[in-house]
């Protein structure tokens, strides 16, 4: 728990003062009760049970005041909120090894409809974008809570060659922060991955507009980012574009959470190419690990259609709720009325109880 106004917390010095004024309150009374006649009296009027209820409205009346002091200060922490708005880019694997029937009746298609379950799951306060990868990376959809465009895109999937498990990932970034000026020629097409040339030459003047254009980037906590994520699907290697490793580290860098499915048999499947040709393809879970690791994300492996069914119904449960940092001195200021009414209420019904009961003693014993 933090506080926005820590400073109030000294007023907390006064429950200690408060506790020491009671006490000598109490002493007071106990010297006055020398002046009965006879303390038998006293020690008849009070029970056990009368003992307790007459410290404890001071003790509720201590703990509101104490609740009032924090809720003052304006304490904030972490807690699971529904969401309110919230943007996924789905990075889908639409490579060639995804024809790979292992999974019944392909990778393909049972990634196709797992993914439109899911769509037709998802909160309606998230909207999602869909990015394909294979050689390069593609948007196929932009951020939209449109579920009929979104599952037209996941229909649309067209395979290609290559496994460029980088680019989608930063494709998929770069979908998230439109403004923030990643580099996708840089990261997709590899003109100046690494230190490489350009295409092109650019004068000195275009190099030092670029610069003077370019945002300030300050990186953040990994996992800080709670408005959006990334859910990345492959089912093999990376063989081409950036290291998944490095755009990783972008999204860490961003407080993007990066959930990765390694989607097909442990053991791999066979995928049918040209000419009677074949090979073999099994899933890189080393590197999703990793990447999820480094984001603060969340590794996931499917083998078959119904495992990546209940993988999506798992995280759409998860986008549904937030952890968000929220200030709760409200919740103390009700916590604390709610103790000064019990405390006044057990007072007046308590006391007014006790009262009748010593009168007629009294009357008696004159």
């Amino acid at each position: 728990m933090q506080f926005i106004w820590p400073s109030l917390l000294w007023l907390l010095l006064f429950i200690p003062l408060l506790i020491g004024a009671y006490l000598l309150v109490l002493r007071r009374r106990k010297k006055a009760a020398v002046r009965y006649a006879s303390l038998m009296l006293v020690r008849d009027a009070i029970t056990p049970g009368q003992s307790i209820r007459r410290h404890l409205p001071p003790a509720l009346f201590l703990m509101a005041m104490t609740a009032a002091i924090f809720a003052m200060a304006r304490p904030t922490a972490v807690m699971l909120l529904p969401s309110e708005y919230m943007t996924l880019v789905l990075a889908m694997d639409v490579s060639r090894s995804m024809l790979a029937t292992d999974v019944q009746p392909s990778r393909i298609a049972a990634a196709q409809a797992a993914a439109t379950s899911f769509v037709k799951d998802l909160p309606r306060a998230v909207r999602l974008g869909i990015v394909s990868f294979a050689g390069t990376a593609f948007v196929v959809q932009t951020p939209t809570d449109n579920r009929e465009e979104l599952t037209a895109a996941i229909d649309r999937f067209s395979l290609q060659r290559g496994t460029a498990t980088g680019s989608g990932l930063m494709l998929a970034l770069a979908t998230l922060f439109p403004d923030d000026g990643i580099d996708l020629e840089q990261a997709i097409y590899n003109n100046r991955w690494g230190g490489g040339r350009t295409n092109g030459p650019s004068s000195l003047d275009q190099t030092r507009k670029e610069k003077a254009e370019k945002k300030p980037f300050k990186p953040v906590a990994p996992g800080s980012f709670t408005s959006g994520g990334i859910i990345l699907l492959t089912d093999g290697r990376r063989t081409t574009g950036p290291d998944p490793l490095e755009a990783a580290k972008m999204a860490a860098d961003r407080g993007v959470r990066v959930y990765t499915v390694g989607f097909g048999t442990p053991g791999g499947g066979v995928i049918p190419g040209m000419e009677g040709w074949s090979f073999w393809a099994t899933i890189d879970e080393k590197t999703l690990k990793q990447v999820a690791g480094i984001t603060g994300g969340e590794y996931f492996a499917a083998s078959t259609g119904a495992d990546l069914s209940k993988i999506y119904e798992t995280l759409s449960a998860r986008f549904a709720m937030e952890r968000k940092e929220t200030e709760i001195s409200g919740l103390l200021s009700a916590l604390a009325a709610l103790l000064l009414i019990a405390a006044g209420a057990l007072s007046l019904a308590w006391n007014h109880r006790r009262g009748p009961e010593l009168r007629p003693r009294a009357e008696a014993a004159a």
